[in-house]
């Protein structure tokens, strides 16, 4: 009798069963399930019992999907399955392309709807070890299960997913990497295959450095401000950054008074690949070079910290140093952190990037030397829900006005500063009414369900009563915090609340308008949303800046992002044709790529493994990228003037068009 067909019982006392040892002789594939680059959607269902004779149909009491698979991609497929009430669907990225891996997937992903948190990423994104998980599908009671299936949308090349064996756990049984070759090498890349610009060697490693140090080294720019402002424009100076309306558009105005646009990338900080804690066995190429000596304290690390799984009680974190170790392999041990972050201002200025911006170093903020916006903290989001904090709470304006000054007292009298953002892609806009259900599943000693019964009670339970309550609680928040930032630090712009996933309703916008100077949103898309761009102008009247936006590709194994195109060569083509288009709007002043380094190949703290950086994991710039940038840099002010016409030129077969029906084939 196979797995499947153990009762719960059976599950707990004898886990030992459904744990396969990591060294066993390689699968034997039992399905094959193949995308084709032609269709649409491609894809197909698979019976059960092409696993096991015997499979349940009812899941209801099993809490894991085990799969031992091999994929030849990285992309999104989307994996789901037939019920008696409907199909239920998550997507899903399996990582270690072309090796063999067991990865279990929580079956509540597909049962139940996500649980409320701070912003998207917090509530859509799940990370396995070997798998990312997005809840954007729809869930459903896990009864009559016969099939499963796995489908992609708009296949970059022909692909396919490997399956040897499919099962159900009541206890989770752990991702385990089957193969023998580890999956990331000693320089943080794909080292289960090759691909354009792969490094092999450290001494290969460090002549491309030497270029990229020789063509730094020779840039000169003296068209610029100090703070990076146009030199040829020039109106009135403050000695702050502000925003001004001339001749029908608008700009940002740098201290000294010079027109600027601002052209910025998130997450600008000292290397890439991570610090991986923990990692799973066979994961990683585990080579420190000659002479490096691990940070005593892991707080001192340079690289961005993924803890795969907790250490052994009583045992200390086994650690991987990906970014420390390439980082000493360039800069050294002496001093690593300043000229890692001095190269980084060097590229910001020869490639045409004028803003730090937010997640970056603050480090690399404190130098000094390039305009930065960043996030207040500690103003209530993370408690609250779905991205709403609980304004009702009879200490929420002292909360607030801590964590406002707590957060400018460090800037204060900063003229690199541009201003603050409130938040980031808060969950709850346009899902109000989701927003008022996850509110009402709260404690009854929470004030903000307290405040909403009473709101219902006078004004009715209908979808209008609730959208109110959402706008009303919205604008006490908005208007504390501005209220605060006027008190503490009243010469930094507020730049609002980077919204994401739509438009938000007219009462939202008319909200911004009241005490934002800027409206900021995230704006992932083949284009810049010119329709969002016109509708915020209509009613807010607000210079806008685009807080996100990224194109990525699949060839190094890492994910494709939230637009994937078809190349590296395609991403110069989307960046060019995005960024140029966006700022011929006459009130675009801004906007912001999402990130300055790939993502650790094997995901980050919650999943995310995507091709978006403009460097790579060993510290080398993507060469058409930074092209790319280049060019649209030295464009931008033109195009936002309407002096020339911007970039023209869609990518091929591009985005995520997701078409719900299956490939006939």
């Amino acid at each position: 009798m196979k797995r499947t067909t153990f009762a719960a019982l059976a599950f707990l006392l004898m886990p030992a069963l459904f744990v396969p040892s990591c060294k066993e002789k390689e699968p034997v594939p039992v399905a094959t399930v193949r995308f084709n680059p032609e269709e649409q959607m491609s894809g197909r269902k698979i019976a059960l019992k092409e696993f096991d004779k015997d499979f349940p149909t009812d899941w209801s009491t099993y809490n894991y999907l085990v799969m031992v698979a091999r994929t030849s991609t990285s992309q999104y497929m989307y994996l789901g399955m037939n019920t008696d009430s409907g199909y239920a669907e998550a997507s899903v990225t399996f990582y270690a392309s072309d090796g063999w891996i067991r990865t279990a997937i929580p079956l509540d992903y597909f049962r139940k709807r996500p649980a409320a948190s701070h912003d998207m990423a917090a509530t859509f994104n799940k990370k396995r070890p070997f798998a990312h998980i997005g809840l954007h599908g729809t869930q459903r009671e896990l009864v009559g299960v016969d099939s499963i299936g796995l489908r992609m949308s708009m296949p970059v090349k022909d692909c396919k997913i490997d399956l040897a064996d499919v099962y159900l756990a009541v206890e989770d049984p752990g991702d385990a990497y089957l193969g023998d070759k580890p999956v990331v090498d000693e320089f943080g890349q794909w080292n289960l295959g090759e691909f354009e610009g792969k490094i092999h060697s450290e001494e290969e490693l460090r002549a491309e450095w030497a270029k990229e140090d020789a063509e730094l080294a020779a840039f000169q720019d003296d068209t610029h401000s100090e703070y990076g402002g146009l030199l040829a424009r020039k109106v009135k100076a403050t000695g702050y950054f502000r925003v001004e309306k001339i001749d029908g558009k608008w700009w940002f105005v740098d201290p000294d008074g010079y027109l600027f646009l601002s052209n910025a990338s998130t997450d600008i900080e000292p290397g890439g690949g991570g610090t991986v804690l923990n990692p799973l066995p066979g994961m990683y190429v585990e080579k420190a070079p000659e002479g490096f000596v691990p940070p005593v304290d892991l707080r001192k690390t340079l690289g961005r910290v993924v803890r795969v799984q907790p250490a052994p009680e009583g045992e200390p974190d086994h650690i991987v140093w990906l970014t420390d170790w390439n980082l000493y392999r360039r800069h050294g041990a002496e001093d690593t952190e300043r000229k890692a972050n001095q190269l980084n201002i060097n590229r910001m200025k020869a490639w045409g990037m004028n803003t730090i911006g937010n997640w970056s170093s603050r480090a690399l903020m404190d130098m000094g030397q390039v305009p930065f916006m960043t996030s207040l903290g500690g103003i209530g989001i993370q408690t609250g829900i779905y991205g709403m904090p609980d304004v009702y709470r009879d200490d929420f304006e002292s909360i607030v006005d801590e964590g406002v000054k707590r957060s400018t007292e460090r800037y204060k009298g900063n003229r690199m500063l541009i201003g603050w953002f409130l938040g980031n892609e808060p969950t709850w806009s346009n899902r109000e009414t989701l927003l008022c259900d996850y509110i009402l599943e709260a404690d009854d000693v929470m004030p903000m369900k307290q405040a909403l019964l009473k709101h219902i009670a006078k004004f009715g339970d209908t979808p209008e009563s609730r959208k109110a309550f959402a706008y009303d609680t919205f604008e006490r928040f908005v208007k504390t915090v501005d209220k605060a930032l006027k008190k503490y630090d009243p010469d930094h712009l507020n730049l609002g609340i980077r919204f994401g996933a739509g438009l938000p309703a007219d009462e939202v916008l008319v909200i911004c308008k009241k005490y934002f100077d800027v409206y900021s949103f995230n704006n992932y898309g083949i284009e810049a949303n010119v329709r969002t761009m016109d509708r915020v102008s209509e009613v807010t009247g607000l210079p806008m800046i685009i807080g996100e936006y990224h194109f990525g590709s699949v060839d190094r194994s890492l994910g494709e992002s939230v637009i994937k195109v078809t190349s590296p060569e395609q991403r110069a083509v989307a960046y060019r044709n995005y960024t140029e288009k966006a700022f011929s709007h006459p009130g675009l002043i801004g906007v912001c790529w999402f990130a300055w380094y790939d993502e650790p190949l094997l995901g980050r703290g919650d999943g995310e493994n995507y091709n978006t950086g403009l460097l790579d994991a060993t510290d080398r710039p993507y060469p058409r990228m930074i092209e790319a940038i280049k060019a649209s840099a030295a464009r931008m002010y033109d195009i936002h003037e309407g002096k020339v016409a911007p970039f023209d030129q869609r990518p091929e077969r591009a985005g995520r068009t997701f078409v719900d029906a299956w490939s006939p084939k």
